[in-house]
């Protein structure tokens, strides 16, 4: 996803308030080569990609932030939006340099709901792990885990171990940890 932004100059809060009026969103990006930068996003060009964007996918999409001179790709590491009106009011994103690993929050979405036995004989889905912490090179930050729940019986699980990790990628939670269970009512 290419994103413009512009330097941003104003240290004081009513500066920071200019922007916001403005439409558009302050955000700052971290790097482990360099003194983190402050930026203004563009508010109506980020809204428009959070709307086409799949659900739970913010976490691992890589951005291309362009000033017009350099481009950099970034992830976003927090995001902030305001008490009442859930607008975006903050972003803080983190430089990704090919040989440095990242953290990331990897979205967990079940496939063959329709068709598992367990929900068939009266049971639910219970996903208790929505998202998965891993550690990888950025060029290997994966969009999603995909876990079957097709065959899964009454109070049966599929646990992080269940879960195909691509090469270079590593859990930070435990192995054992529960993903999605059928429970009974």
């Amino acid at each position: 996803m290419k994103l413009a932004v512009k330097q941003r100059v104003g240290e004081k809060k009513k500066d920071i308030k200019e922007i916001r009026r403005e439409g558009n969103i302050p955000a700052i990006i971290y790097s482990s080569k360099s003194q983190p930068e402050k930026l203004i996003v563009t508010g109506a060009e980020f809204s428009a990609i959070l709307r086409e964007m799949k659900p739970g996918q913010l976490p691992t999409t890589v951005f291309v932030l362009s000033d017009g001179k350099k481009e950099r790709r970034a992830i976003i590491k927090d995001i902030q939006y305001h008490l009442t009106t859930y607008h975006v009011s903050h972003i803080d994103f983190e430089e990704l340099v090919d040989n440095v690993p990242v953290c990331v929050k990897v979205p967990v979405n079940c496939t063959g709901v329709v068709d598992c036995m367990g929900i068939k004989l009266g049971g639910f889905l219970r996903q208790v792990v929505r998202h998965v912490k891993v550690e990888c090179l950025p060029k290997n930050i994966p969009a999603e885990f995909l876990v079957d729940v097709k065959d899964l019986g009454i109070r049966q699980s599929r646990r992080l171990k269940d879960l195909v990790m691509p090469a270079g990628v590593r859990a930070l939670a435990s192995p054992e940890e529960v993903v999605v269970v059928i429970a009974k009512r």
